[in-house]
């Protein structure tokens, strides 16, 4: 089976720790060393939203070696650069570096793992940091806080109801020793996987990874499983939320199978097609032609438990969501009954194919793309993608569209402006 991936080698240490070397021989003189935790916004529980993405800012603090902010100086002495990020799933941090300072990048993830302090007085201003990061992104931005909103009607009762960043009122109430006993319990050696891609020899990679990771031992077991399976939607649902927003958004979604499933393929395709580039199917009709919206995308969200396909607007002034919402129905219903141009899927076959060819370049893109299937334990997908891209069909568009994005598995919601005003703080 040909693809354009490069090859990966893995080895597990004693203590659980799984590595992942994929040398690239470019001759680039550069690495990226990441570190990827099985841990993201789906391990939390309702009362303690956000904990993860919490951690993932006080990751950077003291550790026994380390004062707080030393970690930043030191990789940017060595002309490197960092940063972390907390998604539903997983939590991911990366430094990009020169391949002679793999050791000192992987000395300091270790020294994170197994020293972190954790202390009181600085995880109080650094909640205070992410409550204004809630507010800022979410609370005052109607895009943010519909897309929020869209995921607490979606799912009602699986940790997906939020997203990683949480409830405000859950910030505000977390302890220092909720975060650490989080911290125990998942950041550990059997919890984690160092990839590393870029301009190095795979022999290098396990010695270095051992030599720093070797002696870190786990401290207790990790729940293996959530639990908390999302309820089949049973029907339609609407809700209308008010913000201080100019103009009326829009956000559909329709209740889609996990990342593993043979349909993510042909629902990836369907993003592309309805909303990836000038050409689209949505930018030309309602923003070009119709002049309905201000932004609007489709977005295929593959996660470890089943996702959603979403689709968000941003109106023009003077326009109703539900015009727009009206327009989108329609266009679905044309897919649905095939009125997709063959030419229109080649072009996707190719451009998917160039986007994913070009993304294969950087090391930190590679060692991203790898570890976010690594992370959540099966990388077959991502092997088989190019050929299932290739091998796709219109019908199979046509197939998934009749099949997921249906009135009774749909979840809309519209933003309409607060005329009075009230205050919210979720």
């Amino acid at each position: 089976m040909s693809n354009s991936l490069p090859k990966y080698f893995t080895k597990t240490l004693d203590n659980g720790l799984q590595i992942v070397a994929i040398p690239m021989d470019n001759g680039s003189n550069v690495v990226s060393t990441d570190i990827f935790y099985k841990v993201g916004s789906r391990n939390e529980v309702m009362g303690k939203s956000g904990i993860a993405h919490m951690l993932e800012h006080l990751n950077f603090k003291s550790t026994k070696n380390l004062e707080a902010g030393e970690f930043d100086e030191i990789v940017k002495g060595f002309g490197g650069v960092n940063n972390a990020s907390t998604s539903f799933d997983y939590t991911h941090y990366y430094i990009k570096s020169s391949s002679k300072n793999m050791g000192k990048s992987l000395s300091l993830f270790a020294d994170l793992m197994e020293n972190l302090t954790l202390k009181n007085k600085e995880f109080q201003p650094e909640r205070d940091v992410v409550a204004e990061e809630r507010r800022w992104r979410t609370d005052n931005n109607p895009m943010g806080y519909l897309q929020f909103r869209l995921f607490n009607n979606a799912y009602i009762y699986h940790p997906y109801h939020w997203t990683p960043i949480g409830f405000m009122s859950d910030i505000k109430n977390w302890t220092i020793t909720d975060i650490r006993d989080f911290h125990s319990t998942y950041y550990q050696p059997k919890n984690a996987i160092v990839v590393i891609a870029g301009d190095i020899n795979k022999d290098d990679v396990f010695k270095l990874v051992k030599k720093h990771f070797k002696d870190i031992k786990n401290k207790k077991d990790i729940p293996t499983t959530v639990h908390m399976t999302e309820p089949k939607i049973d029907g339609a649902k609407r809700a209308i939320v008010k913000k201080d927003s100019q103009v009326e958004m829009l956000a559909m979604s329709y209740h889609i199978p996990n990342f593993e499933h043979k349909d993510q393929t042909a629902l990836s395709a369907l993003s592309e097609l309805l909303s990836s580039g000038k050409s689209s199917i949505l930018q030309k009709k309602l923003v070009d032609e119709k002049r309905l919206v201000n932004s609007i995308y489709a977005y295929n969200v593959e996660l470890k438990d089943p996702g959603l396909f979403l689709f968000v607007a941003v109106c023009n002034e003077g326009v109703e969501a539900q015009a727009v919402e009206k327009e989108i129905l329609s266009i679905i219903e044309q897919i649905k009954e095939g009125k997709i141009l063959e030419e229109d899927l080649e072009k996707i076959k190719i451009n998917t194919k160039a986007d994913f060819i070009f993304s294969l370049d950087s090391s930190s893109s590679v060692a991203s793309l790898y570890g976010s299937y690594f992370v959540r334990d099966n990388v077959k997908p991502l092997f088989s993608y190019e050929e299932n891209i290739q091998k796709l069909k219109l019908k199979d568009i046509v197939k998934v569209a009749k099949k997921y994005l249906q009135e009774d598995n749909s979840t809309t919601l519209i933003l309409k402006k607060d005329d009075k005003g009230g205050v919210q703080d979720n």
